[in-house]
């Protein structure tokens, strides 16, 4: 049924914040929607006490997080009252006063930052967010734990800036960027400028120079490297703002940057860094005071990351959206180890995202780029990246420019190599903390995005920038090793299994000899039947059709044959789902179109018989179910298929009989 499409990786929609939100809202009436509290506490905002209004903003802060609360605190305008707040002579009246409207954005969803930015929270935000850029080039702290109020007013204010930008990206935005230090403006930076025209259009040669700064900067820091790999994939973004003279320095310089970050080893780095932690609470004397309130904050936090990943994929520009928990910037201070092996793995992680859509096919047309190209290609990039660059880069070519990137950069080979399981020392380690355990779903996270990154490679690359027939031969025995000892995790699943397919037709249009044994072909398609994910079973019987179609050429191959075809027509007959049938019926069709040892199979199973049975289902199928559950290109693709079958079945009808 054709190949399958790499789905496009996008910022998550909303970061949560503070302690778990339960997503089920409760009923109102059990406290009365709430009201009671939020008139006290909105009336104390008003009092000439610094203390009083720091505690009635905390409070809100907290009271938010109750859903069934927020209408309440809609009704008595509390935006409006909140929002001078955030402009208060006391710092710390502006900090709660920010993290109120921060939990209120992320617990009350699209709907409170409509009326955020219907209220106009957006002019005191923007002359806070200015204050505090002031106030980073001014504060002087010469400790080094000594606490800077200026950075936890900004954390709370970008990240309440990322929420309302996620709700509404034509927001005029413009932002200093030597707010960089702190990652979540980059994140923000980062989900303000994907599939965003108006913003394009208002980008600055300041802007592109800054992010070049960031990409340029050398702090070995993880946090720097998460830093510099938000800039990347910024830069990314805003590729069409790029002077054509700049466009290739530019994609190589994200590229290098993306390759340096997934050149460390977590698997290495992560036990490090939970060893240095160990030495350092040891010699503190106040460790074992602080730990256990660390913990159960980190716990909780990890709590609200379980409640976002089990929501379905959000959706945005009928892109799936994948829900991210990154919770580094709310780590309690004292735990800087955790907080490094935190941006490690969600500096890899995005890495591995933005990959991942430079390698999708979502261009616009010919026509387009002809007309992109056309334009005016005088102007010249003031920036340092474009030194040496002479010759011009049109858009036309923009997708060779990224695979040689790609592979200047050895970027496949570093994506094969982060498809292996987590280092067991780092799992073991992880585990025996509480405060570390959370690290180990970001670890397997990583390798599922690896997967999906091959499968994106394999589908857009030749074999010999691949590596040749040897590297996909051991690229193939790998991914077979990942199949047969994978988790229960329907993400991984469906990655691992993506991948494969992508492997095995690359190396079935060389003629490569297969590396999978019938044995593990059955255990795999038993596996993926058993999986809820469509694309998973999809994935598996496309696997058996490519590998049947390869036997179908091999003496002595009728026996896997008759293996291979029962079991596609046990699919085609018996899954639940239209496309699953159609995707085993197409595969029936590779796999016995011609040959000796296919027609020897196909008399064996009865293979004519079981087709004419099943076309009537599959028909009536189709008129019953079609246009309610199935989109128009699957209808057209299932119709294509019900054609097909009943020529393949007159095919039959004549090679059988003779």
């Amino acid at each position: 049924m054709g190949k399958s499409k790499t789905t496009k990786f996008k910022r998550p929609q909303f970061h949560a914040v503070g302690l778990p939100v339960s997503a089920e809202k409760e009923e109102e009436e059990e406290d009365g929607g709430g009201e009671g509290p939020a008139a006290e506490l909105l009336d104390k905002l008003q009092s000439p006490s610094a203390d009083k209004r720091e505690f009635a903003c905390a409070s809100i802060s907290r009271v938010v997080q109750q859903s069934q609360t927020i209408p309440g605190f809609l009704q008595r305008d509390a935006v409006r009252r909140l929002g001078p707040l955030l402009l208060d002579s006391s710092l710390n009246v502006r900090e709660t006063a920010t993290g109120a409207l921060r939990n209120l954005s992320a617990c009350g969803g699209h709907e409170v930052c409509e009326d955020m930015v219907k209220h106009d929270v957006m002019t005191p935000l923007t002359a806070l967010l200015r204050e505090c850029c002031a106030g980073f080039d001014n504060a002087v702290v010469s400790m080094k734990d000594q606490k800077n109020p200026v950075e936890d007013i900004t954390n709370e204010a970008v990240n309440l800036l990322w929420n309302l930008c996620e709700c509404d990206f034509s927001m005029g935005i413009h932002l200093a960027c030597n707010l960089s230090p702190l990652c979540c403006l980059a994140q923000c930076l980062h989900t303000v400028t994907e599939d965003n025209p108006e913003l394009l259009c208002s980008i600055s040669p300041a802007v592109l120079s800054a992010l070049e700064g960031v990409l340029l900067s050398s702090e070995p820091s993880m946090a720097h490297t998460l830093l510099r790999t938000l800039a990347a994939g910024t830069l990314w973004n805003l590729k069409g703002s790029l002077p054509a003279a700049c466009q290739a320095q530019t994609l190589s310089t994200v590229v290098a940057t993306l390759s340096q970050c997934l050149d460390v080893d977590a698997g290495v780095l992560i036990p490090e860094l939970r060893q240095a932690e160990e030495v350092r609470l040891r010699n503190s004397a106040v460790a074992t005071d602080g730990d256990d309130q660390v913990t159960g904050d980190v716990e909780a936090l990890e709590e609200m990351e379980e409640e976002e990943e089990d929501d379905p994929r959000r959706k945005r520009n009928g892109k799936s959206a994948r829900v991210d928990g990154d919770f580094s910037d709310l780590l309690p201070r004292g735990k800087e180890e955790l907080r490094e092996a935190t941006a490690l793995l969600t500096a890899q992680q995005t890495s591995f995202e933005i990959i991942v859509n430079m390698c999708c096919s979502d261009d616009p047309s010919d026509d387009e780029w002809e007309e992109e190209s056309s334009s005016d290609e005088s102007d010249l990039c003031p920036d340092s990246l474009c030194e040496g660059v002479s010759n011009l880069m049109s858009p036309l070519c923009l997708s060779a420019e990224v695979q040689g990137a790609l592979i200047n950069h050895s970027i496949p080979e570093k994506v094969l190599r982060k498809t292996s399981f987590p280092r067991k020392e780092a799992l073991d380690m992880c585990q025996q903390s509480s405060s570390w355990r959370g690290l180990i779903k970001k670890m397997h996270r990583i390798q599922s995005r690896a997967l999906t990154c091959l499968h994106s490679a394999l589908s857009t690359m030749d074999a010999e920038a691949l590596g040749g027939p040897a590297a996909l031969q051991a690229a193939a025995q790998h991914l077979s090793t990942l199949v047969f000892e994978m988790p229960k995790d329907d993400e991984f699943l469906e990655a691992v299994i993506s991948a494969m397919r992508s492997l095995l037709q690359m190396i079935a249009s060389k003629n490569i000899p297969q590396c999978m044994s019938p044995q593990q072909l059955m255990s795999l398609c038993e596996a993926a039947n058993r999986c809820n994910v469509v694309s998973v079973r999809v994935n598996a019987v496309a696997i058996l059709g490519i590998t049947g179609s390869t036997l179908a050429k091999e003496k002595g191959s009728a026996a896997t044959l008759q293996m291979i075809g029962s079991a596609l027509l046990q699919v085609a007959s018996k899954d639940a789902n239209l496309v699953v049938n159609g995707e085993a019926l197409d595969a029936l069709f590779d796999v016995f179109a011609d040959g000796d040892e296919a027609e020897a199979a196909a008399k064996h199973i009865n293979l004519l018989h079981s087709l004419k049975t099943i076309q009537s289902v599959f028909k009536a199928k189709i008129r019953k179910e079609g246009r309610g559950k199935y989109s128009p290109q699957q209808l057209c693709v299932l119709d294509n298929i019900k054609v097909n079958l009943r020529r393949f079945i007159g095919y039959l009808d004549k090679t059988l009989k003779n």
